[in-house]
């Protein structure tokens, strides 16, 4: 099977996930050609694999969709702050890399507590058909998590938008953690 076709298998597998209390991408009116509309400018199938706990949620997915339908992104948010500096430390550019969340639905408020059963039931679902062979890079404990209950290799880093550090605190570890993958 090709990168290629191998991805369109994940983006279909996003498209029938579905778990009780979570609404989906296509709830929220920014489904498209991709597993996780970050990919739209951060979905390269060969390179370096960050895996995040999740997207966004359902109430800042509907409030800035008109933003995502053509970014996929809020590039004011602190996760995009810092893997912007990452990229600049590394001399990428989001085109180099390959973003996606741990978690394929989407929560009811920022920030929420995803039980690990749901985690993994997206992993089982979705993720562990975007590896193709990559080694990720864990944003966080939520995705080293679900990695290693797995046994996928990863390298674990802390995630961008932890509430500790300065921006450039994260992004010298995160671009610690992509000089080892």
């Amino acid at each position: 099977m090709t990168l290629e076709a191998a991805y369109q298998s994940a983006v279909a597998r996003r498209r029938g996930f579905r778990l009780p209390g979570y609404r989906t991408l296509a709830d929220a009116g920014v489904d498209g050609n991709w597993v996780s509309p970050i990919q739209m400018t951060s979905g390269n199938l060969t390179g370096p694999m960050f895996i995040s706990k999740d997207w966004l949620d359902y109430p800042s997915t509907l409030r800035h969709r008109d933003v995502l339908r053509k970014a996929g992104r809020l590039p004011n948010n602190p996760f995009n702050k810092v893997m912007d500096k990452v990229l600049v430390r590394a001399g990428l550019t989001r085109a180099d890399i390959y973003i996606t969340p741990i978690f394929h639905l989407l929560t009811a408020s920022r920030s929420s507590v995803i039980p690990p059963a749901d985690a993994r039931a997206s992993f089982e679902a979705v993720v562990q058909h975007e590896l193709m062979g990559r080694r990720p890079i864990a944003l966080g404990t939520d995705a080293a998590r679900v990695l290693h209950h797995f046994g996928i290799a990863h390298i674990r880093t802390l995630h961008p938008s932890a509430r500790t550090g300065s921006f450039d605190e994260k992004a010298d570890q995160i671009s610690e953690a992509l000089l080892a993958a």
